[in-house]
This record gives C-alpha cells, sequence and structure tokens, in this order.
C-alpha cells in the first residue's frame, strides 16, 4: 500500500477507530467503506485535518447495486491540492428509505452533486438546503438512473414536444 494511502487510513482509525468496514486500493487509489451515519464527521476531517486536506470534491454520484439489501451508494471522490491525491469514500443505503446526511455543509460542490444524485438515484440527502429535481420535471416519478427503469423509458411518463 502507497505510504500516503496508509497515513491517510492511520489517522482515520485513530479518531474514528471502528467505523471503517472496508478499504482497498486499487492502482494506488485508496476506497474506503464509511457507515452513512459517519459520513459528515468523516468528510469533515478529511478536509479540516492538516496533513491531509482534502479540500476538493470532485464529484459525488450514486450507484445502483440491485442487490436485496445496501441497494443504493454514494460515492464521493476527493482531491486534496496540498498533496495533490485523491481518495473514494464509499457508503450505502437500503431501498426502503434511501436517505444519506449531506455533505454540502463541508463542500458546497456538493450541493449540485447530491441534487443530481437524487433527481436520478432518488436518494434522499437529509438537511440539504435545495434538494429538488435537476433534469426531469418535478411531476416525473421515477429515477432514471436506477436499475429497475426500463432502457426505453416509460411510455406516456414525459409529455413530449410535438414535431
Amino acid at each position: 500500500m502507497e505510504v500516503i494511502n496508509e497515513k491517510i487510513l492511520e489517522r482515520l482509525k485513530a479518531k474514528f477507530s471502528d467505523i471503517i468496514s472496508e478499504a482497498k486500493e486499487f492502482r494506488g487509489e485508496l476506497t474506503i467503506v464509511i457507515p452513512k451515519e459517519q459520513i459528515v464527521d468523516v468528510c469533515k476531517f478529511l478536509k479540516e485535518d492538516n496533513d491531509l486536506r482534502f479540500d476538493l470534491l470532485a464529484d459525488l454520484c450514486g450507484i445502483d447495486m440491485n442487490t436485496p439489501t445496501k441497494r443504493f451508494g454514494v460515492i464521493y471522490n476527493l482531491y486534496s491540492y496540498t498533496n495533490k491525491y485523491r481518495i473514494r469514500l464509499k457508503t450505502f443505503t437500503e431501498e426502503e428509505h434511501p436517505k444519506v446526511p449531506t455533505v454540502t455543509g463541508v463542500w458546497g460542490t456538493a450541493n449540485w452533486h447530491e441534487r443530481e444524485t437524487f433527481d436520478m438515484f432518488g436518494i434522499i440527502f437529509e438537511g440539504h438546503p435545495d434538494l429538488r429535481r435537476i433534469y426531469m420535471p418535478d411531476e416525473f416519478e421515477y429515477h432514471p438512473l436506477r436499475k429497475d427503469f426500463p432502457l426505453m423509458g416509460i411510455r406516456g411518463s414525459l409529455e413530449l414536444p410535438k414535431k
């Protein structure tokens, strides 16, 4: 494992001793799985720690695992300008009530990314200041990037413009 990955894991384990359920390194990049209840605290720590300083949320996206438990996930791609290094955080939520705490208080860029993930997957970001749809109309009751959404769409679900 790369030295900086070991340093990141060491610092996280010192601060959050038992919450890291999984940590993998692939091609030199570190991915850490965090419980959704701790995601805000971990993100704040990674941003504010003087040695780590992950000051940019480069991307946040949703995934649909299409599994009976932990169906939906949220992936946070973080970057440190100071260390010129990136890591990935993952957290999961259930299909029944897909909710994850917002990280808009940590990084302002999360606002748009969380709205997009909500629109496409239906994952609710609790505490988000303006959680509404971006691409789909408000009355559209589906989430197009879920794996159970038909590839050809749902006939009659959207009024299409006339030719």
